[in-house]
């Protein structure tokens, strides 16, 4: 008998043992924290009924075979660089998307303005809200030794993302006019309804089912493979757009059109990669539907979803208080918040590693190791969205430029990026924290750091702008002072007594 045991320490590292099975080839058994004891001379269909004792056919966490790192730092890097790739290119093709609204005129930039808080809030939550439940679920099965409920997971995740995304073609394709023309007037709505139809109704559900497909990959540590089918959907995606809008005249329903092409490709590659063991595992796909299994991911997707609904709804609510000032304020704010938004792909690269990396260490009841990686993580995204944010308040009017050549857009524009630019760096700390909490399962701070940015920057904003008489450039700094707290909140939660002893 052959006895393995690599129940060495905190890091898990997986350990291959070759067995000659009959035909003289070697087999390879992989496990975590578990004794083996193999036959040295084990038939093919001993060795198969060993490793569905195991795991029923799986390859246990973590891949890739490369051991995992020591250094919190260096844990967070490894998993964060493909992620960030396609985070940097996702920024990238939403600026190039920005100025292709731009160049169709005022008016659809407008139009484009009002649709992008919705557009933003169904990205968000299929990736880093819905999706970071998916996530951490999958990591801690693996972390704590449940390869067969991380593979049960699989068909419970996709059946989430498919009611997300029909909800969201539903309601915005369906009820596009009333609902935009509530938050930006009857003249944006026009320019916006066409678009908003076209997005949600061809692009909700592959946008919802690829973004549910790439976080059962990094789920199962495979962040790289994610990460190659969203850098080509996201370099693809812009390209497309410009064609359809321009060379073949569609206007903004054409960047909608190209979004729906990109995604479903998108979907069908990924589906593939996961049905056939890419994540690490095997599916299960006929395992029965489970109320558990549900709230594994809902018990951290749904409160991150309210918390992503929350954020934009604070979006909406300033636009609305904006329209009044007509549609040039619409869209210079359109043009700021998308900058503030851009910060969410830039602390995802980072954040989907701590969901996973804090989902691991809490699921071997790491605790300590779980606040330093979040630290580490919260650290890094904080210099890398402040030094984007420093740019930003330096030379606003610049930025603004670069955008869009209406001058009184530009001047707008550039008032609010001088004062919003220097916030982003806390926006960055929160978003790295508020992933962390993700994987932690602990949500009230971001809950609370939520409700303190929506009171600051819609109820401070109006008491800046209208009692206070400071017109727009009070609505500005409420943005300001709401994105700060976000950050500062959110930090303060991640701490002994709420993230273990």
């Amino acid at each position: 008998m052959t006895s393995i045991n690599n129940a060495s320490g905190r890091g898990r590292s997986a350990v291959s043992c070759p067995v000659q099975g009959q035909s003289g080839s070697p087999r390879v058994v992989i496990g975590i924290s578990i004794e083996v004891l193999i036959t040295e001379n084990a038939s093919d269909s001993q060795l198969r009924s060993l490793t569905c004792r195991m795991a029923r056919g799986m390859v246990a966490w973590p891949m890739p075979h490369a051991p995992v790192p020591s250094s919190p730092l260096r844990q967070i890097l490894v998993l964060a660089a493909p992620t960030s790739l396609i985070a940097a290119i996702q920024a990238c093709a939403q600026i190039a998307e920005t100025i292709l609204a731009a160049r169709q005129g005022t008016a659809a930039l407008a139009g484009w303005a009002v649709v992008l808080p919705f557009a933003l809030l169904m990205q968000q939550m299929s990736t880093g809200a819905m999706g970071g439940g998916v996530v951490a679920a999958i990591a801690r099965a693996l972390g704590a030794g449940k390869p067969q409920e991380a593979s049960a997971l699989v068909l419970h995740a996709l059946l989430i993302g498919l009611g997300f995304g029909l909800g969201f073609m539903l309601l915005m394709a369906g009820f596009a006019e009333p609902i935009l023309t509530a938050v930006g007037g009857a003249v944006v709505a026009a320019a916006a309804t066409p678009y908003a139809v076209m997005l949600f109704g061809l692009g909700a559900v592959p946008a919802w089912m690829a973004n549910t497909l790439a976080s059962i990959l990094r789920g199962g540590g495979q962040h790289g493979l994610a990460a190659r089918t969203m850098v080509w959907a996201w370099v693809l995606y812009p390209l497309f757009a410009w064609v359809l809008a321009e060379p073949a005249g569609l206007g903004l329903p054409g960047v909608a059109l190209a979004f729906g092409l990109v995604f479903l490709a998108a979907t069908l590659s990924m589906g593939w990669r996961v049905a056939t063991g890419g994540a690490g595992f095997m599916p299960h796909w006929r395992v029965g539907v489970q109320a558990m299994l549900f709230g594994r991911i809902l018990k951290v997707g749904l409160i991150a979803c309210l918390l992503a609904t929350m954020a934009n709804l604070t979006t909406i609510l300033v636009t609305s208080q904006l329209a009044p000032w007509g549609t040039t304020a619409v869209a210079a704010y359109g043009i700021a918040a998308r900058l503030e938004f851009l910060m969410v792909p830039l602390s995802f690269g980072i954040g989907s590693a701590l969901t996973a990396l804090v989902g691991r260490a809490v699921g071997a009841g790491d605790w300590a190791r779980a606040r330093t990686l979040a630290w580490a993580g919260g650290g890094l995204a904080l210099v890398a969205a402040g030094s984007v944010g420093i740019a930003v308040g330096l030379f606003p009017g610049a930025v603004a430029r670069a955008f869009t050549g209406d001058a009184a857009v530009v001047a707008i524009a550039a008032t609010v990026l001088a004062i919003t630019g220097p916030a982003l760096g806390g926006f960055g700390l929160g978003m790295a924290m508020y992933f962390a909490c993700q994987g932690a399962g602990r949500m009230m701070g971001p809950v609370l750091a939520a409700c303190c940015r929506i009171g600051l920057a819609v109820g401070g904003g109006w008491v800046l702008a209208e009692p206070l008489g400071m017109g727009l450039t009070g609505h500005f700094w409420g943005v300001a002072a709401g994105i700060t707290a976000y950050g500062v909140v959110t930090a303060a939660s991640v701490r002994r007594g709420i993230w273990g002893g």
